[in-house]
């Protein structure tokens, strides 16, 4: 029952992208093409609402919900890793049509292919968790 509360917000937030489109593989296809805006602004939004939220939990000192100070750690410098993540995120993401929260989404819309992405998502992770201490990092 704990538990509730987080799963409410993960349906509401399944019916928001799933309404707005974000789940749409062609909607996908139309920003990597840059043919149209509206991934762009959604993504846009995201990243304002972040900031904002992030400016909010650092100046009132908003606690976690256990009464712990959040803390937000630096991030460590060298660009290299990012790129090179990002490149493979974003490759990923265009040969798909779907980052990793909408494929969950996609399958309880009931598009049961794309089981087949969560499959190589898992496989990306696990290949990634065996190689990473031997990558630079």
């Amino acid at each position: 029952m704990k538990f509730l509360k987080y799963i409410v917000v993960g349906f509401i937030f399944g019916i928001v992208l799933t309404k707005s489109e974000a789940v749409s593989w062609y909607r996908i296809y139309e920003m990597f093409q840059f043919q149209s805006f509206h991934m762009y602004g959604i993504i846009g939004v995201a990243v304002v609402t972040g900031v904002i939220g992030i400016q909010i939990i650092k100046r009132l000192k908003i606690k976690d919900i256990d009464g712990s100070p959040i803390t937000i750690a630096e991030k460590e410098p060298g660009s290299a890793r990012y790129w090179i993540g990002g490149l493979f995120f974003g490759l990923g993401w265009a040969l798909v049509g779907a980052c990793p929260g909408p494929i969950f989404i996609l399958l309880g819309a009931g598009i049961l292919p794309v089981i087949f992405t969560l499959i190589g998502a898992l496989l990306g992770t696990f290949i990634y968790g065996v190689l990473k201490d031997k990558l630079p990092h």
